[in-house]
């Protein structure tokens, strides 16, 4: 099969504008995600590429790392975590000339959560995540969400906004095209994910599920395994398959450990290699409330609903899955702002919630999530209770759902189908 082309990468402005700020740009995310592909076509032949997967690069890394360096003058260094001793020579080098755009590292854990690592190039690189495709990514738009527009517009334009210059993913698809790549529903686009590969070249859903249990094998294990032991390879399978049916769930630590049958201590840190990994993803609470107790437990999600559908041993979608889309999508948004939003969730102590809160300095904007067709005024009460408590903060609040009308719920919730907004 001939791989597809390579498709614009939302990151691409990003990188390049980094690169010609700082000495050290690092790109994460988990495997299959494109790092190396955007790496290569980032500048053409203008940088040398090396990887660490080559085990001759490997051994000079670890060996003589000083001369690795000098082979170029604008290195692209792939894998990195497989050496992270190297990180010390990129630190000398750059503290000896810091040139823009020396160093462009890529690798397949979160080195701020390395033990060890986090502290070796402070203050000489900048790092952003590659996450998996987006909709608007594999449709060849290299873009993310509309989440722009609620931050960039008042609320009263927001409408006319999202439907000005109109993304060509958010629009419905051909009749009749309910099963092409599993993106014409938000169903079928969960259970399509967003890794690359599959997502371009493997249209049926037998060879789908083939890539992701080729995927769990040879890379989840094999990497985790190199971040860190694994003695109890069955225990860790049952966590994952765990959290995967527990999809936007708070993080429970001692019940996880009881389902997997291992100790709160060891599934607290298989779930932290998770992380490093970037398989998993924590969404921490928003906790100032001026006259409420809050909850002060993280959600997780995975970074990819396909892979957590697969996961869950291929269950139907559920609610769960389209808060997961709306959640990666959310991830990979961020990454294109110059002031990163956080990415948050509300609840109380008595269960009132909103499923997804983005706070800027001064603005927070609350995103509940749907998967009806038909809201009632009721779905807006716990947007409602928010906007309350958080008063003038709060310009308005968004459902999105899985109908397909735009229209104002509430005089301060705005009804958004997905596909108009991711």
């Amino acid at each position: 099969m001939r791989p597809s082309p390579y498709q614009t990468r939302i990151l691409e402005a990003t990188l390049r504008a980094r690169l010609e700020a700082f000495p050290v740009v690092v790109v994460t995310g988990a495997r299959q995600t494109g790092k190396s592909t955007l790496a290569r076509e980032l500048e053409g032949g203008a940088r040398t590429y090396l990887t660490l997967d080559d085990y001759g690069v490997l051994d000079q890394a670890r060996r003589e790392p000083d001369a690795l360096l000098s082979r170029a003058s604008r290195l692209t260094l792939d894998e990195i975590q497989r050496a992270p001793e190297l990180l010390l020579a990129i630190k000398r080098a750059v503290d000896a000339d810091r040139t823009a755009g020396r160093f462009l590292l890529t690798g397949s854990a979160n080195l701020d959560l390395m033990k060890g690592v986090s502290e070796t190039l402070a203050g000489r690189a900048v790092y952003v995540t590659l996450w998996p495709m987006t909709r608007g990514e594999a449709a060849g738009a290299g873009s993310a969400g509309r989440w722009n527009v609620f931050l960039d517009e008042h609320p009263r334009r927001w409408i006319d906004a999202l439907v000005r210059d109109e993304d060509p993913a958010s629009t419905d698809p051909p009749s009749g095209d309910s099963t092409e790549r599993g993106s014409a529903t938000w169903e079928g686009l969960a259970r399509r994910g967003g890794y690359p590969f599959p997502v371009l070249n493997l249209a049926s859903a037998a060879d789908r599920t083939a890539w992701f249990e080729a995927y769990l094998r040879t890379y989840l294990e094999r990497d985790l395994r190199q971040l860190a032991a694994i003695e109890n390879l069955v225990g860790f399978q049952r966590l994952v398959r765990a959290t995967a049916l527990r999809l936007g769930g708070l993080s429970n630590q001692a019940s996880l450990a009881r389902d997997a049958g291992i100790p709160p201590t060891t599934a607290q840190r298989y779930l932290d290699l998770l992380e490093v990994s970037y398989q998993l993803q924590r969404v921490e609470p928003y906790t100032a409330s001026p006259n409420k107790r809050l909850v002060k437990q993280p959600r997780l999600y995975w970074s990819d609903p396909g892979l957590a559908l697969h996961l869950a041993g291929g269950i139907q979608p559920t609610g769960a899955h389209l808060e997961n889309l709306i959640a990666c999508d959310l991830f990979a948004w961020r990454e294109t702002r110059a002031h990163r939003p956080n990415i948050l969730f509300w609840r109380t102590s008595k269960g009132v919630e909103v499923d997804f809160v983005i706070e800027t300095p001064g603005t927070l904007i609350p995103v509940e999530v749907k998967s009806r067709r038909q809201l009632r005024v009721s779905d807006a009460r716990h947007l409602a209770s928010f906007t309350r408590d958080y008063g003038e903060a709060v310009p308005a609040g968004v459902i999105v759902h899985g109908g397909r009308d735009t229209y104002w719920l509430t005089e301060r919730v705005l009804a958004i189908p997905w596909r108009r907004v991711i």
